[in-house]
């Protein structure tokens, strides 16, 4: 009995006091294995590359002084990016002009969480024993108690400390999200990017589903992001339109080092020819030129499809019965040329390109 209380005494220090997200690998061992690929568990400059590459240039890292740290390591380590705890502990945002900011929880193995249906309620851990102990019963989580009713839990404004907007030095905006995606319950940053899946949340109570904790994005299953956004064809009298439908409630990709491309290609008898290629970005710099972020202080160029936009891109190919139209929407992580600069021209994952939607168009 020593042994076992020795053992849970030195499992709730771990999570009070540590960041070590391998404790929460012995009740969520699903979740632990998803966070796994995430860019949050990714998010330090040892494990991200593009972060390391824009780090790397910063004039502030010669001063040793790492600017990023509040967001991308906020245990104040340089080596271990976002936890569980990190965002499981954050109770509330504070709104700033230049970055807002996660106030977090003090108190000990306290949780922030959501669950349908448990809104109201706070699951706190207890053991009742019946039948002079030879019977226990339990509740709740033995390493942490579990706190539902934060409703910035069910809004996606959870997420607003870090991903709502980051101004420079200069007082320039060099990175926003629309604040339009953290309100609602039904539609969210959560619901969208941590959507419903397969598979029990905890292995103490089973559950058919829960929240996807790889965060689909960019950079990590961009195949969940496919149903927000739509493809459509037209042909008018003289050529044809394509629509490219953005649902997300901000822009395709609000990354301005991100690159949108969608390619279009007719098939005639049997020979392929490539139509023009539309590309859509938001380049931030200073004297009308690109420059890295810290420097900026102005938009230089920004076609990016926006939230809830249906962009309408024409094109003068009269068509012919039997054409073939094959368009591919997809985008890469980092800007071709911005690679070069950043030294990344020789990662195939960051330059590739990433499909998002593939569609054909068969005229009658």
């Amino acid at each position: 009995m020593r042994l076992v209380l020795s053992l849970f005494t030195l499992l709730t220090l771990q999570l009070s006091a540590t960041d070590d997200i391998t404790t929460c690998k012995s009740c969520h061992p699903t979740i632990y294995n998803e966070f796994q690929t995430s860019f949050h568990k990714n998010s330090s400059i040892k494990d991200d590359k593009v972060h390391a590459a824009v780090w790397n240039r910063h004039p502030a890292k010669a001063k040793g002084k790492y600017k990023c740290a509040k967001c991308h390591t906020p245990n104040n380590s340089s080596h271990e990016g976002i936890t569980c705890i990190t965002c499981h502990t954050i109770t509330a945002i504070e709104n700033h002009p230049k970055a807002n900011k996660n106030i977090y929880e003090s108190k000990a193995k306290t949780f922030y969480s959501a669950e349908k249906g448990m809104e109201d309620k706070k699951v706190i851990y207890h053991e009742k024993s019946s039948w002079f102990g030879l019977v226990k019963e339990t509740t709740g989580s033995p390493y942490h108690d579990i706190d539902y009713t934060n409703e910035n839990f069910y809004t996606g404004k959870v997420c607003m400390g870090c991903h709502s907007h980051k101004h420079n030095g200069k007082g320039f905006s060099v990175c926003q999200t629309d604040k339009a995606g953290a309100e609602s319950k039904e539609s969210n940053c959560i619901t969208c990017h941590m959507p419903k899946v397969k598979g029990s949340a905890t292995s103490i109570r089973q559950s058919k589903t829960h929240a996807f904790h790889g965060f689909a994005g960019a950079r990590n299953q961009p195949e969940m992001l496919k149903k927000y956004v739509e493809v459509d064809f037209k042909k008018e009298l003289k050529g044809f339109t394509i629509t490219v439908e953005n649902k997300a409630p901000h822009n395709l990709l609000t990354h301005p080092l991100r690159v949108v491309q969608l390619k279009t290609t007719l098939k005639r008898a049997g020979k392929t020819e490539a139509l023009k290629t539309e590309t859509f970005v938001k380049v931030i710099g200073t004297n009308n030129k690109p420059s890295m972020p810290w420097l900026a202080t102005q938009v230089v160029k920004d076609n990016m499809i926006k939230a809830k936009e249906k962009r309408v891109l024409s094109f003068d190919k009269e068509l012919k019965s039997g054409d073939e139209i094959e368009s591919i929407l997809g985008y890469y992580i980092v800007n071709p040329k911005a690679a070069a600069k950043l030294g990344l021209e020789k990662e195939k994952k960051l330059t590739s390109f990433t499909v998002l939607k593939h569609s054909y168009f068969k005229i009658p």
